[in-house]
């Protein structure tokens, strides 16, 4: 609908990856009006490859599980390396204790995304690429305008019912509003790369998602589609400052930091054109949102990609946003409670995910991954915790609370270094470093 050249719409989505496609498929299958941009074309690249077992029953209430299955490679679970003969421990997801299926993918993120956009096109949404969103004004709770900029020099205006922001790390409404704070606990930075070549697991474990640490941070290995190899570190800030010379050089000798890790890059070439650097991966929001608009997925909050929390995460919240907007339009009144709740839910699998995050490093959750003890079945809820199984799983959350007792425990045997760890963390998380989210470096 048009009205004074403004174009109305019940719900203006922005932002195309997985968070907006998934808000924009299940509010316009609910009957809304759906507007959705996304300033860039499908595919675009994008980093986040790794998915969790919990992502799939959603797959199942978008009508995509069969393209997912497409699209992917098998995972079974994330490993860790041991001191055993095999060299690795993997942290199979069919031991998980809740209800979370045994098993996820590794996806292409550009073909990911582009299906999920293409799904929500399908569903109904008015789905537009190349179509920025550059300002906005709400005159009211039911009223927002906001201002969008195609990539030929036009512009026009939408006026919504309700604003979702999904705009990533872009984090619209978040930057406008000044919500948007830097995690004063956690900060990291990445590089990556994709290699063709690599060496997978043997057997059933070659989809698994490999962890590696080294002295500056841990690294990855994401095995993808046609023999391709997403390969990484993710590193304290002030490790990724030394770099000097060309990117790519540095991705190198960061990698050959772990003798596992290179020995399965031995036979293997960078395909990629180009390396890539991305910083301050932590931050959050002081809000949600507010009458007429929510933030999703990284729009509200980003950890650190270490447990593959950031797809997830984006379309659980999605999913439930999506019922909060029709709630809300249908009955105002709802509105300020179901966000309050909405916000403590995301909040609380954060902070759940950040316990292990911020100690991933530190020797005892090394320790834990290196040489598992499934006693009282804690190793089987840290597992659960990988799957993504943290919001309504009694039996995980009880056994993820005590697993943080027996942290505490063990800390203090050690508290020296317990202590030291902590201040160098801290100290890391204050550094000023924003790296880059743009290529830097080409062969």
């Amino acid at each position: 609908m048009q009205a004074d050249g403004i174009q109305q719409c019940d719900v203006l989505v922005i932002g195309g990856g997985p968070a907006g496609s998934t808000a924009a498929t299940l509010l316009a299958r609910a009957g809304r009006r759906v507007i959705l941009l996304e300033k860039a074309h499908h595919p675009r690249f994008h980093i986040g490859e790794s998915l969790l077992p919990m992502n799939l029953p959603l797959f199942e209430r978008l009508g995509v599980a069969d393209k997912v299955r497409e699209l992917g490679v098998y995972k079974r679970g994330a490993d860790f390396e041991a001191d055993d003969q095999g060299g690795y421990n993997t942290f199979a997801f069919d031991r998980a204790l809740g209800g979370s299926p045994p098993h996820a993918y590794q996806v292409y993120r550009q073909d990911f995304d582009a299906m999920l956009f293409a799904n929500a096109r399908t569903a109904g949404a008015d789905a537009r690429e190349g179509h920025e969103a550059v300002s906005f004004e709400q005159r009211g709770p039911r009223s927002t305008r906001v201002e969008v900029r195609t990539e030929e020099g036009g512009s026009y205006l939408i006026e919504a019912r309700y604003l979702v922001d999904a705009t990533g790390r872009d984090t619209f409404l978040s930057g406008k509003l000044r919500l948007r704070r830097k995690n004063p606990d956690h900060q990291s930075a990445a590089i990556f790369g994709h290699f063709r070549g690599a060496r997978t697991r043997a057997g059933e474990d070659a989809g698994n998602i490999s962890m590696y640490r080294f002295p500056h941070g841990w690294m990855w290995m994401i095995p993808l589609r046609d023999g391709v190899m997403s390969v990484g570190a993710v590193c304290w800030p002030e490790y990724l400052k030394q770099r000097r010379g060309r990117t790519v050089e540095f991705l190198m000798e960061t990698l050959q930091q772990n003798p596992a890790l290179w020995e399965r890059l031995a036979d293997a070439r960078l395909i990629s054109d180009e390396v890539r650097v991305t910083g301050n991966y932590s931050y959050d929001s002081s809000a949600m949102g507010g009458p007429g608009f929510i933030l999703i997925g990284d729009a509200f909050a980003f950890l650190d990609p270490v447990f593959s929390t950031g797809v997830y995460l984006a379309m659980s919240g999605a999913e439930q946003a999506a019922g909060l907007v029709n709630a809300a339009l249908d009955d105002p009144a709802r509105e300020a409670g179901l966000l309050r709740r909405l916000e403590r839910r995301q909040r609380r699998a954060m902070r759940r995910f950040s316990f292990f995050i911020y100690r991933f490093n530190g020797p005892i959750i090394r320790d834990l991954f290196r040489h598992p003890k499934n006693f009282l079945k804690l190793e089987q809820g840290v597992i659960s915790m990988l799957a993504g199984d943290l919001f309504d799983a009694p039996r995980v959350v009880w056994r993820l609370r005590l697993f943080r007792l027996v942290y505490f425990v063990a800390g203090l045997r050690d508290w020296r270094a317990w202590r030291s760890g902590h201040a160098y963390r801290m100290a890391q998380a204050q550094a000023n470093f924003t790296g880059g989210t743009t290529p830097v470096d080409r062969q």
